[in-house]
């Protein structure tokens, strides 16, 4: 199959300025240049040093499990960037492009967390239960690793369904739930709050892009729904496995953490982005467009 380019969409056609991609990435220009060395963490140095022993667990088993996924994404995402260049969508290559950035962006955050301010040891993986390596260890790499060889509607459909839906919206939204559980409500680690708030941020951006994505496949391709609605109903077991790993891993759960919280967090993140999709079917890519556009401007306001 010949490489040659025939002709290139900005001198025909030009950039398509209000597609959800080019306006994404215009929110990822103005909120995801963050550096996570500019982040204090004195004041974290301080708070961990204060904490039960219990406690410091509690926090390296969540970083733990951020930071493998982080460096997990940043591993595998390439194959999905590739099939959507491939395609000649350039808008959306351009915003992945700082998928990319932003995932080798947060591996580097919660690398200095552990390090500077933690004094973690260099092998955490001990936190990664059974459950935790079936997505992140197993589903992940697989999903994304098969668009090397196929980048057919439904393989783009299963490798975003993995990534963006159960990964980033369930796994990763129910982690900074977590995070603000555990810190903010303890009036602790202002550094490591305010990374993780930017780094939420940028997620947002990446799950909207994931829910159009999905979106656009449904409504195009009929036999798509099927698949996107067996891989969020077969990951979402391990998913909440995950969560319930880490509560019974203490007898006492660390910061009164109540297990019931969390699951249901994860199941409402779950069942909205469920629905989303779900209404994709039969839909015209014009409404979908108009739709992703109204949440991404909501999300500025």
């Amino acid at each position: 199959m010949s490489t040659a380019h025939q002709t290139f969409a900005t001198t025909t056609r030009g950039l398509q300025r209000q597609s959800p991609a080019l306006r994404l990435y215009e929110k990822a220009k103005r909120l995801g240049i963050w550096n996570p060395s500019d982040i204090d963490f004195s004041q974290d140095r301080a708070d961990w040093l204060r904490l039960a022993p219990e406690e410091q667990d509690l926090i390296w088993r969540l970083t733990a499990m951020f930071q493998a996924g982080e460096e997990a994404v940043t591993l595998d995402l390439l194959p999905l960037i590739m099939a959507v260049a491939g395609e000649g969508r350039i808008e959306e290559e351009m915003f992945l492009t700082t998928f990319l950035f932003e995932e080798a962006k947060h591996t580097d955050f919660f690398d200095r967390f552990l390090r500077e301010v933690t004094g973690a040891p260099a092998e955490l993986s001990h936190y990664h239960t059974d459950n935790y390596r079936t997505l992140f260890y197993e589903a992940l790499p697989a999903a994304l690793q098969a668009l090397r060889h196929d980048v057919s509607p439904g393989a783009q459909a299963r490798a975003s369904t993995t990534y963006n839906m159960i990964v980033e919206g369930v796994l990763a939204e129910t982690g900074y739930h977590a995070y603000h559980a555990v810190l903010a409500r303890n009036a602790i680690m202002p550094g490591q709050q305010e990374g993780v708030r930017l780094l939420k941020q940028d997620e947002s951006r990446h799950i909207a892009y994931g829910i159009y994505l999905l979106s656009r496949l449904i409504a195009t391709d009929e036999t798509v729904w099927a698949l996107v609605d067996e891989t969020m109903n077969t990951l979402l077991v391990p998913a909440l496995g995950v969560i319930g790993d880490a509560f019974a891993s203490y007898a006492v759960m660390p910061f009164g953490l109540d297990e019931s919280d969390f699951v249901d967090f994860a199941m409402t993140q779950f069942q909205k982005r469920y629905e989303r999709l779900e209404k994709a079917r039969g839909a015209s890519l014009v409404e979908l467009q108009r739709v992703t556009n109204e949440v991404i401007d909501a999300d500025d306001a």
